[in-house]
């Protein structure tokens, strides 16, 4: 199947600027491609990750992948999807950020081989261009009024749009004029806000190459669930990152597997590298069975072993295992914290107490008779041990690494006391 009937199949584009040209070049050569990701954070989230695992996917494929850090368009800011002027950054923090963005890529996409991802940043050649070249050479090339009319500025017209701003598209479009040259790209993929600032590299390369240059564009669509509301969030409206520090690989883990049945297979298709036999087999599961949650379970290991490797999958699985089981035991104290990480939490000191007394002054439960009357009934366990005995005491040996004591009271309410 061609790169472009896959991309097809499996929803991921959007808009081309010439559908049969490219799936003809596509189908006689190995070309380079690009896209980039401005440096505004220290970490991608998995919004950013949907155009490179189309990137990826034409490296598969036999095409040459260029991944672009945005070290001189991250202290301009892209004024797309935004209703207000972005606070610029120092160039230091952009500096530390394209340093954690360039490692974060390599160890997602850069493999050994011909075919190896190339790694790009734009502050190379931006940054040696003066004003006077600037305007000259390259802003002479761009209309105001074509400008104007891009999306991406129409829509800020109203609320105002600096001119730094507003000159992100001429920053962007010198990128792919210089990758054209310079690393022999003809293709830019992007988000589909970045539609505007495609064409306009696409215009600037035939006004300096001349109308013949084979360059082309396209886009992938906004990425919604089926009930309407953003991707890539969770109820609490935080984002899902790929930083382990900021979003735990378990938490990153159960993100994907409580996905809606109404959205799995087209994560599937996006997110994973499985094949159009496998998605299908996982279509016809989730029409037949969809207790047994397959799909979700699949798409859940295959992102978490893609951006996390095997060792953070299997934590991730073993914490789900555990909770699910009741086996807490089984936990070590780094997966305790994590797999706790949003559950209520408490804090005791180490003295020993009777576990009524205790259960009381954490404030689990509201009254001794309560407490009394929960343990008598089996409702209570300490690190996955029910606890039936009123005369047990709480003691700081029962605390996994010395740190933590989980609570479960009832099925499904977890707490973690912290040992201090």
């Amino acid at each position: 199947m061609n790169i472009i009937d896959e991309l097809q199949w499996r929803g991921a584009i959007n808009q081309q600027t010439d559908a049969e040209g490219l799936k003809e070049l596509t189908q006689t050569k190995s070309i380079s491609l690009y896209c980039g990701v401005d440096p505004t954070g220290d970490s991608m989230h998995i919004g950013h990750l949907i155009p490179f695992l189309i990137l990826k996917r034409f490296q598969l494929a036999g095409h040459r992948p260029v991944i672009l850090i945005g070290g001189a368009t991250g202290t301009i800011g892209d004024p797309s999807g935004r209703n207000s002027e972005r606070s610029l950054q120092t160039l230091e923090q952009v500096q530390d950020n394209v340093d954690a963005l360039t490692n974060q890529m390599k160890k997602l996409f850069v493999t050994d081989g011909d075919n190896q991802v190339r790694m790009v940043n734009n502050y190379d050649w931006t940054h040696q261009i003066n004003i006077i070249e600037f305007l000259r050479d390259y802003g002479k090339n761009f209309s105001i009024n074509t400008m104007l009319a891009k999306d991406v500025v129409a829509s800020r017209l109203d609320s105002g749009i600096s001119f730094t701003e507003f000159a992100y598209q001429i920053l962007q479009s010198i990128d792919y004029l210089h990758l054209y040259k310079n690393e022999d790209v003809q293709l830019q993929i992007g988000g589909s806000d970045q539609w505007g600032n495609i064409t306009s590299g696409l215009d600037l390369i035939r006004k300096k190459e001349g109308n013949e240059a084979k360059v082309f564009g396209l886009t992938i669509p906004l990425m919604l669930r089926a009930d309407g509301t953003k991707f890539g969030k969770t109820a609490d409206g935080n984002s899902i990152w790929l930083d382990p520090k900021k979003t735990t690989p378990y938490e990153f883990y159960q993100f994907w597997a409580n996905t809606d049945d109404r959205d799995v297979i087209k994560y599937l298709k996006y997110f994973t590298f499985l094949s159009q036999e496998e998605i299908n087999v996982l279509a016809e599961k989730v029409e037949s069975e969809p207790h047994k949650r397959e799909a979700q379970i699949t798409l859940a290991e295959q992102v978490t072993r893609f951006v996390h490797g095997e060792e953070l999958l299997a934590q991730a699985k073993r914490i789900t295992a555990a909770l699910f089981s009741g086996d807490i035991s089984s936990l070590n104290a780094e997966e305790i914290e994590e797999g706790f990480k949003e559950m209520p939490t408490f804090t005791a000191d180490k003295e020993t107490k009777n576990i009524v007394e205790w259960l009381v002054d954490l404030g689990i439960e509201p009254s001794k008779r309560q407490a009394r009357e929960d343990i008598t009934k089996g409702a209570i366990s300490l690190n996955g041990d029910k606890v039936n005995d009123l005369e047990f005491n709480v003691t700081a040996d029962l605390a996994i690494g010395g740190k933590f004591i989980i609570i479960r009271k009832g099925k499904k309410n977890y707490s973690l006391v912290k040992l201090g």
